[in-house]
């Protein structure tokens, strides 16, 4: 009996591909069970585009100022990223909010990860609004996109101490480190063992 194929991850990014590179990494295992077949970005001459061309894996570029109006460049990127056939799709650090045609098309099958234990602290500045409140926890969230601004159902969460010496770029650091091996972490877990997702609550069988 032959082994299942690799399921076909695309990967959005926006900047160095940190994130990308780990899943880059994770793909090389057979046993993994996911291979990145695509990564798109929002602009040229980014990090992790090279990433991916040192990876010998096909990208594309859609930059939103390309296009006459938002909802065409949801299109267009709607249209590239079915263009590989993806089983997951995955925003690593994507720094676009897609519109309602790409979550028509993927949105039970796209993740985006956040640095901070949702709901609190959506948005981009999610570690330093976790310091100014004075929490003792901090952490990252796995999700699946709605059309909130990170508002979708919770995959998995890590959390990360605060410690008393930390600054923004300490802690952010750490919830990193943190983040990255969960991302890798459950995306193979839910290529290999799929999903359901049921009034928000997402379950891996």
């Amino acid at each position: 009996m032959t082994d299942p194929a690799p399921a076909r991850l695309v990967v959005l990014v926006s900047g160095s591909g940190s994130n990308l590179q780990a899943l880059l990494d994770a793909a090389t295992d057979p046993a993994y069970g996911a291979q990145v077949v695509a990564v798109g970005a929002d602009r040229d001459g980014i990090a992790g585009l090279d990433r991916a061309a040192a990876a010998g894996v096909p990208t594309f570029v859609d930059p939103v100022k390309a296009y006459e109006t938002r909802d065409d460049w949801d299109a267009a990127l709607t249209a590239h990223v079915s263009e590989h056939k993806p089983d997951l799709i995955i925003s690593a650090g994507f720094l676009k909010l897609v519109g309602a045609r790409f979550l028509a098309a993927f949105g039970d099958r796209y993740i985006n990860t956040h640095n901070a234990l949702l709901p609190s602290f959506p948005g981009i500045h999610g570690p330093r609004d976790a310091l100014a409140y004075g929490v003792k926890l901090a952490g990252a969230t796995l999700f699946f996109v709605d059309a909130g601004v990170d508002t979708g159902p919770i995959v998995a969460q890590v959390s990360v101490p605060v410690l008393d010496d930390d600054t923004e770029e300490t802690l952010t650091e750490r919830i990193k480190v943190a983040e990255r091996a969960q991302l890798v972490d459950y995306v193979g877990r839910l290529v290999r063992e799929g999903w359901t997702i049921e009034n928000r609550k997402v379950r891996i069988p």
